[in-house]
């Protein structure tokens, strides 16, 4: 029997990627759901090739269109309809890749089920992470990552379940200014300029700033259960090495592969079994070394703030994330300079005092109040 494959977030990056997985084993996988945003002429392509039972898109209007081309299809929109789709369980796996905090309730929803969901969503753990895992382990949902450097330490991991971890070794590509001096005066296009990977406008500034590694830190304390303390973030220029992971008696277990998401979406949708690909395989002689070098914390002031989040709480991660999504869309609206995104994001932190998050309500509630006092900062130009 094939698997059945949920996709929230099929027009993206990840989503046709998981597509391109799904459409080179059509033995193995088919589609469930599909969920998209906004690109309404994408997902009626992916529509006719993949043949979906339910789906869903942002507004009413491309909802109609939908409907139209398609009389029989299950089509849901809006926030209401966001609500019923990820409450859905005719599917074997979901793959949570919607992008920014909009994951947090379907992913939620989801795990409250049991399901099996595969989270390419950093938001969801970054903002959600307790509450999360928590509600992960009480309805017995299991959680697999598609990240690259999280399912390379998730493959690390397998069959060393009796063994105490040492250190987390998160790699880095060290994003376009590693080597270079970091000034108001960088542009947007010198952000987007990303020496290693192909990928969304949001992620590649984050992955400039180092945020992205930081939100990945704080993903992997909550993924993998460990201390803070326990993970450190090494820069590898060359992202073959995709994490690492160091045991008590010294040994390493490195993950080394092709610069490919659709490694690790494949092998999350096909856990624990690797499925064949076409995709070129490495040649260690043509590798010849391999090189890691340690991130500079005042340079790169977001990945310090995101360690200062995990130790001063929940509510923290919340404020960290959401008033990163806003600088990052004025950054890229051409509203603040670079530099302030870090320095407005630590008077964000500075400024909050922590706060009790039980429920999803509270840390959208956090989340909103968040992003409105710093849109509010730009606004007025405050900057530390």
């Amino acid at each position: 029997m094939k698997k059945r494959i949920s996709i929230f977030g099929s027009t993206g990056s990840i989503g046709t990627s998981t597509l391109n997985v799904i459409r080179n084993n059509p033995d193995i996988f088919e589609v469930s759901t599909l969920v998209a945003g906004k690109n309404v002429d994408r997902l009626i392509e992916q529509i006719r090739e993949f043949s979906p039972r339910h789906v869903y898109i942002l507004s009413e209007e491309n909802s109609k269109k939908i409907k139209e081309a398609f009389p029989k299809l299950d089509v849901y929109y809006g926030e209401q309809g966001m609500d019923i789709i990820s409450n859905l369980e005719d599917y074997d796996i979901a793959v949570s890749a919607l992008v920014g905090i909009a994951g947090l309730k379907p992913t939620y929803n989801m795990i409250c089920h049991g399901k099996t969901v595969a989270l390419a969503n950093k938001e969801v753990l970054v903002a959600g992470g307790k509450l999360i895992m928590k509600t992960a382990k009480e309805k017995k949902a299991t959680l697999l990552t598609v990240d690259s450097e999280h399912s390379a330490i998730m493959q690390c991991l397998r069959g060393e379940e009796h063994n105490k971890i040492d250190k987390i070794l998160l790699t880095a590509s060290g994003g376009p200014f590693f080597d270079k001096e970091i000034t108001s005066d960088i542009t947007v296009e010198d952000a987007l300029n990303h020496p290693t990977w192909s990928m969304g406008k949001k992620v590649t500034i984050d992955s400039s700033t180092m945020m992205n590694k930081g939100f990945e830190v704080i993903e992997a304390r909550w993924l993998f259960d460990v201390d803070p303390e326990k993970i450190q973030v090494v820069v590898h220029r060359k992202s073959l090495v995709h994490s690492m992971v160091q045991f008590e008696d010294g040994t390493i277990m490195a993950n080394i592969g092709p610069k490919s998401m659709e490694i690790p979406i494949a092998y999350a949708l096909n856990y624990p079994t690797r499925l064949k690909n076409n995709l070129e395989k490495l040649d260690l002689f043509e590798v010849e070394t391999l090189k890691f070098e340690r991130p500079d914390l005042e340079k790169f002031k977001c990945l310090r703030l995101a360690f200062d989040a995990i130790k001063k709480g929940h509510s923290y991660q919340v404020v960290l994330n959401a008033a990163d999504e806003v600088l990052v869309n004025a950054f890229l609206d051409k509203k603040i300079k670079y530099t302030d995104i870090p320095d407005i994001l630590e008077k964000m932190l500075l400024k909050h005092k922590g706060e009790k998050l039980d429920t999803i309500d509270k840390i959208l509630e956090l989340d909103k109040r968040t992003r409105i006092e710093t849109e509010e900062m730009i606004k007025n130009g405050e900057k530390l």
